[in-house]
Parts: C-alpha cells; structure tokens; sequence
C-alpha cells in the first residue's frame, strides 16, 4: 500500500470514535399501573447513566403479564431479561432455580427494606427480587360524604359499619356511589379482596390436612355479604373491575369509599389527577370475626430470569430502579406523594415524604400489622394472607375467582359457585396427593 495511503487510512481511523461500546437491549415484562408508567418516563435517566444498555418495556395488564411470565420463566424460553413478578412468585420460583439471586453492593442498603417485604421476596434469606413498591390493603373514604351522614369512621371498622355507611352515602341518581370493590375474577385480582374477606369471617383455604375449605360457612357468609353489599351500593358492571377501574371511578368522585391497595392512596391523593384529592381519609381494612388476615401483604418486584441473557445488565438496572436514589428522583420530578411506597424505611422518614403523602402513617401501620405466617383464626399450613403460598393456588384462585364473579353479576348463585370451587380445589389438591 502507497505510503500516502496508509496515512490517509491512519489518519480517518484516529478521528473515529474510540472503540464504542455495543449497546445491550434489555427487554422488561411490567404491569400497566401507575408506578411502573413512572419508571417507564424516567427512562432517559437510566440510558444517559448508562449509555450502553437500551430498555425496551413490554407493558401488559395483570392477569396478562401473569400469563406471559409464567410461561416464559417455565419454559426458560428467555423473551424477558427483567420480569415484574410479585410476592407469590418470588420463593416459590426461587425454590426452583427460575431466578438469579441478586446480590447487590452496600451502596444498596438492603437493610433499608421493610423485613416483610424483604422476607417476602427472599428464598432461604436470599433475595431473588427486587421491591419497585409494597403495600397492604385499607379503606380509604371520602370524609365530605361520611360527615355529610353523620357517621365518623373509626380506625378499624368492621364490615358490618361499611355497609351501614355504605347505605347512608350511596347516591346513585348522581354517580356516587356507596361503596367500589374488586369483582375482576383473578386468583389476584377479587380473590385478593376477597381472600382477606373470609380470612376475617374466620375462614381459610386449606385446613391443616390440606383439605380445601371453600364450601364452608366463613366462606358463605363472607361472600354472600359481599355480593350483597356491591349490588346494592356499588358502581354497575362490578365484575369487570379491578384496580385501574375503580382508580378512576374514585379520581372521578364516584365512589364513597374503596378497599383496596395502600399504593392507591399515592392517586387519590393527588390534585393532578384526583377531584377529591382534598376530600380523602383512611382507616384499616374492615374487620369482622377476627382482626386476623383482614389486610394483605404484597410488594411488586423485579427479578432476573435464570434464561435473562444480559443478567449483569439487568442487574444494573434493578439495582437503580429500586434504589433510594430511585425514591428520590421521582420524588422530585413527579412530588413526594407519588414516590414508590412500602419498600425502605427511610422513604417515611423523609420530610419531603411525610409531608406530602397524608396516607403515609396508615400505610405503614398497615403493613407493618400484616402477618403473612399467621393470617387465619385456626391454625393454616401455609404461609400468605390474600394467597396460599403453594404453585397448585394460581389456578385454584383464577376458579375460585371466575366463579364468584358469576355470582356477583348474577348468572349464579352463591352457594353454587362456592361448591364449583370446592371441587375444583379438591380435584387440584387430590391429583397433586396433598392428602
């Protein structure tokens, strides 16, 4: 090669860029509620901090995003590198190699994270999930219609005083109405209400010899009360609503009171998005029989595949999204009220934090009363409060679920669909030899 040549080519190689890095895409499975739309928007942050690796979100409704995960994770098909999975799935994929252990630096601070949330999302005291956001359940009221009443809600109510309340402010002629509650059939969508329900009329699941209990009277009487109680002072339709459904009935002024999760307290509080931002208070979920199992226990995570092909990468971005610098940056692009709650003692001792979220003493002592390991008034074999911690209640819950759906918009009765559930549960339970 000619001398001038060789020059010219050394010289166009120098002005190149310095070897650039390739760039990783990590692919992210999550849910479409609110928080994870926040991490979505925050996006840049991450890939300016982090300029070789690109996210690309797969973002799927609940029970869809359960279906999807669940099939990849099994199949080790390796679609996802991040999964957005709950405290259900954590130990019980953990136990079965489908998830890397996350071992973070101390910078983390994993000692910062609620033990019940931690506990929830560890196999033998190993981490294998991530907590973008915890909760509980509890109710959350309007008090300009409970004074209006006349009545005062105490911090725990029973079941029985929602439903007198309920009456009282129900306003159908005007869109409001008494009450909002789940009826979405999902083993996590009615059945996470629902569960708490009967766990609080004293029943459960499963009695000490695995036997499924759903046709008993706890049951009954813990599920005939709530479709009673939606018929006659809930929005139309209420077995098509979940979550994001009812949000927007409760932002728009049309629910009187909801249980649901504490992380809905975050949007209701808003003056952004909600009309009764200023208008809202909480109280403990509804008891009835037993104070036990009347609020749940849950935290969305983000854990890694054991099939993830880029799993230090993935690691990277788990360790920002769920980081108390993560808190922090929300706190200060979206307000203090709508940071991720539930997961790390030091959010509820920020003074931004505590004067902003007017829910934030609630929540925590909902969560911090939550007893997955002691969630019934006689003695369980499993562990869970708005779920049996065992792979066979998945698809008893999705049953059990659809079922009371049907009765809720009447294409059943109760008593029915309990005794369909029955032996759906018995027949799951027989061909898996628990007794």
């Amino acid at each position: 090669m000619p001398f001038k040549l060789v020059t010219a080519v050394l010289t166009i190689m120098m002005a190149l860029p310095v070897s650039a890095k390739a760039v990783t895409e990590l692919v992210i499975a999550t849910v479409n509620n609110g928080h994870m739309i926040e991490m979505q928007k925050l996006t840049p942050e991450f890939e300016r901090a982090n300029p070789d690796i690109k996210l690309r979100w797969v973002t799927l409704e609940e029970s869809v995003l359960r279906q999807r995960i669940t099939t990849d994770i099994a199949t080790r098909y390796g679609q996802f590198d991040v999964m957005t999975i709950g405290s259900y799935e954590a130990p019980i994929w953990g136990e079965r190699g489908w998830l890397r252990p996350l071992e973070f630096g101390p910078q983390y601070d994993v000692d910062d994270l609620l033990p019940a949330i931690r506990s929830g999302l560890s196999y033998q005291g190993q981490l294998v999930a991530a907590p973008i956001y915890g909760e509980s359940s509890m109710l959350m009221y309007r008090t300009d219609l409970v004074e209006k009443a006349g009545f005062t809600i105490p911090d725990q109510p029973s079941w029985a005083q929602v439903a007198r309340i309920a009456a009282a402010i129900h306003d159908e002629k005007n869109g409001v109405y008494g009450i909002c509650l789940r009826g979405k059939p999902g083993w996590g969508d009615n059945m996470a209400l629902l569960t708490t329900m009967v766990n609080t009329w004293g029943g459960q699941w499963f009695d000490m010899d695995w036997k499924p209990q759903i046709d008993t009277q706890p049951w009954h009487d813990a599920i005939q009360f709530y479709v009673d109680l939606v018929a006659r002072y809930g929005p139309p339709n209420t077995s098509a609503n979940s979550f994001n459904e009812i949000l927007t009935l409760f932002n728009a002024g049309k629910c009187g009171m909801w249980v649901d999760a504490t992380i809905a307290a975050s949007f209701i509080s808003d003056p952004a998005i909600s009309q009764v931002a200023d208008k809202v208070a909480y109280a403990q979920a509804p008891i009835q029989v037993t104070t036990k199992g009347a609020n749940w226990l849950w935290a969305w995570a983000l854990a890694i595949p054991a099939s993830s092909r880029q799993p230090d990468e993935a690691l990277r971005f788990i360790a920002w999204a769920t980081s108390r610098e993560y808190i922090q940056l929300v706190g200060q692009t979206a307000g203090w009220a709508r940071v991720p709650t539930g997961t790390r003692f030091s959010t509820y001792e920020h003074d931004g934090f505590q004067q902003a979220a007017t829910f934030s003493a609630a929540e925590l002592q909902a969560i911090r009363s939550a007893d997955p390991q002691d969630s019934t008034l006689h003695e369980s074999p499993y562990s869970g409060i708005q779920f049996a911690a065992i792979p066979e209640f998945q698809r008893i819950g999705i049953v059990v679920g659809q079922q009371i759906s049907a009765a809720l918009a009447g294409k059943r009765s109760v008593d029915d669909a309990l005794k369909a559930g029955q032996r759906f549960a018995e027949q799951e339970m027989n061909k898996k030899h628990y007794y």
